[in-house]
């Protein structure tokens, strides 16, 4: 049996997840308590036609969601396997999503939304670490949430395939919450100040041609596609089925997305499966 299991912060796209996965086929439990999860399996494996489940949890769920750790460890005693979805937000875009829907985050308890979440982001530490796959999802629409819980679920569900997720950003916007390998682009010299290139961005071939045209950017590159190739079965062998890969240069317009770019077409030619986003585009 397939279980997918849902969590991350109030706000970062969980609804529209789970909406997705069941559009897959999945049989979707929203804000599920914990501590029933055990028990809904054991009924589904006794002959109910259910072969997929995912399970919504988040701390709308009070006190029953303290028993989400324990309910995981009994899941891992029992042999189950299970994967772990989480979504998240910059706290920017989550106090964004807030005041356009006028709703109290279920963590302010009377305070501000930035408060919430803080609390939220703390109370979810440990459970953000035993996850397999972290979305961001401050700059997705909701079909690209779709799209990439997609791609997430297809390649899990073939354990030979692992996803690489390349994302390109400007560090004056701030650091992505999801990265788990971050690499600083700026050593390279910037297009920004070659006139004809300005007002381009790292997907024109221009511009492009500019980054990787010097002989550090070259190298740069080859050492990044060779370190990443030579983790991934680390990665997998520890159960890990995708690996978020960023890029950072000042305005994350020009050198973090060529070399975002190139990563994607390198990696793609050894065969790994790769996904490309621009983050401040």
């Amino acid at each position: 049996m397939k279980i997918i299991i849902v969590t991350g912060l109030s706000g970062a796209g969980k609804t529209h997840a789970m909406d997705c996965l069941e559009d897959m086929g999945y049989y979707a439990i929203d804000n599920m308590p914990p501590a029933l999860i055990k028990n809904f399996i054991d009924m589904a494996m006794s002959g109910k036609g259910i072969d997929k489940a995912a399970f919504g949890i988040d701390v709308r769920g009070g006190i029953l969601f303290d028993d989400f750790r324990a309910a995981l460890e009994g899941l891992k005693q029992d042999g189950i396997d299970y994967k772990i979805l989480y979504l998240e937000a910059t706290d920017r875009a989550l106090a964004r999503r807030y005041n356009e829907t006028r709703r109290d985050h279920p963590l302010a308890e009377g305070q501000t939304v930035g408060k919430g979440i803080r609390r939220e982001r703390k109370k979810l530490e440990e459970i953000r670490k035993e996850a397999d796959y972290i979305i961001d999802t401050s700059n997705l629409k909701t079909s690209q949430l779709a799209a990439e819980i997609e791609n997430i679920v297809s390649a899990g569900e073939d354990e030979r395939v692992f996803v690489v997720r390349v994302m390109s950003f400007g560090y004056k916007n701030g650091m992505p919450v999801s990265a788990d390998m971050v690499f600083d682009a700026r050593f390279i010299p910037n297009p920004y100040y070659v006139k004809s290139l300005k007002e381009l961005t790292g997907n024109d071939s221009k511009v492009s041609s500019y980054v990787l045209k010097h002989d550090v950017a070259q190298q740069f590159m080859a050492s990044v596609t060779r370190m990443i190739d030579a983790l991934i079965p680390y990665y997998r062998k520890e159960g890990k089925y995708s690996l978020n890969v960023c890029f950072g240069c000042t305005g994350g317009h020009h050198r973090s997305v060529a070399l975002a770019n190139e990563l994607q077409k390198r990696l793609t030619e050894l065969g790994i499966r790769t996904t490309v986003s621009h983050r401040d585009l």
